[in-house]
């Protein structure tokens, strides 16, 4: 097998004459696929490449469908790389024509990143048999090649998984519910009907997405009734959205609640519509990058 593919290379990549290729790929017995992540807001599915890395294809939730491969190194690259991703045939196929998928520019001690249409080509090669190869020159020496290969084998089973996974996803993202207004009915804490379908989509996030690290909730009403009373609303209106955030699995000691009264209004309350867009609580939402 290293024998075909050095052959191979020598037709694709400008070598010298006492060049060296260093072939990273999973053996027969060695490839293995699996789902690291396998819910409604992200799927992801690795491959591991011995004494190299891992290849990682994630998709989140979100309007889009959105696809993110990483050729994730256990060296990161010491300087910028110019690299070639192609699809080849594994040694027990000869004769079938490699193709190229894509060009790519390695950065600085990152890892690999492949556009979203390469990435999807990628998975078509793996799921025909075929193995996505990058090659690139040693950024220690670029007399010396390197090719690392993704291996099809064991991956067709897990990428069934995948593409069920892909199609259970959220049609939005973290990003859509990071920050969330709720309005309310005049008095009291009873939600509008078009705040209380935000909020179940908020808590359907949060029942899957388990790294929200902090949850700030803000609460005000408008200007009638009297002050202390109107504090009292906000502050009731503040502890209802946790409650409902407690009950998604956030703790306790993540959400942090405050209520204004009818400070800081957003409009003035001379009519029913500006009034109702003073009684609102601000939900903001944070997690790690």
């Amino acid at each position: 097998m290293r024998l075909w593919v050095i052959l191979a290379s020598f037709l694709i990549l400008p070598f010298s004459a006492n060049a060296d290729l260093r072939q990273y790929v999973a053996s027969l017995e060695e490839s293995q696929w699996r789902l690291s992540g396998n819910n409604p807001v992200m799927c992801r599915l690795e491959h591991d490449i011995p004494s190299y890395g891992k290849a990682v294809f994630t998709s989140r939730a979100g309007k889009d469908h959105n696809l993110n491969f990483s050729l994730d190194m256990w060296v990161k690259p010491d300087q910028v790389t110019q690299a070639k991703l192609i699809s080849m045939a594994p040694a027990w196929r000869p004769g079938v024509v490699s193709k190229d998928i894509t060009e790519l520019t390695y950065q600085k001690y990152f890892s690999g990143e492949v556009p979203r249409n390469a990435a999807w080509s990628m998975l078509a090669e793996l799921e025909s048999g075929m193995q996505p190869t990058f090659y690139y020159a040693d950024w220690y020496n670029e007399a010396n090649k390197v090719a690392v290969g993704l291996s099809a084998v064991n991956f067709r089973r897990q990428y069934s998984e995948f593409k069920a996974c892909l199609s259970s996803l959220l049609p939005y993202s973290f990003e859509d519910i990071a920050l969330t207004v709720l309005t309310y009915e005049s008095g009291g804490t009873e939600l509008t009907r078009y705040s209380k379908s935000q909020i179940a989509r908020v808590q359907e996030y949060l029942a899957y997405d388990k790294n929200v690290d902090l949850v700030l909730i803000d609460a005000y009403t408008d200007s009638y009734g009297g002050r202390s009373a109107n504090m009292r609303v906000s502050e009731q209106r503040a502890d209802s959205v946790k409650e409902l955030f407690v009950a998604s699995g956030i703790g306790q000691n993540r959400i942090h609640t405050m209520g204004h009264g009818e400070k800081r209004h957003v409009a003035s309350n001379q009519t029913i519509e500006e009034r109702s867009r003073n009684r609102r609580v601000v939900i903001r939402i944070s997690k790690p990058l």
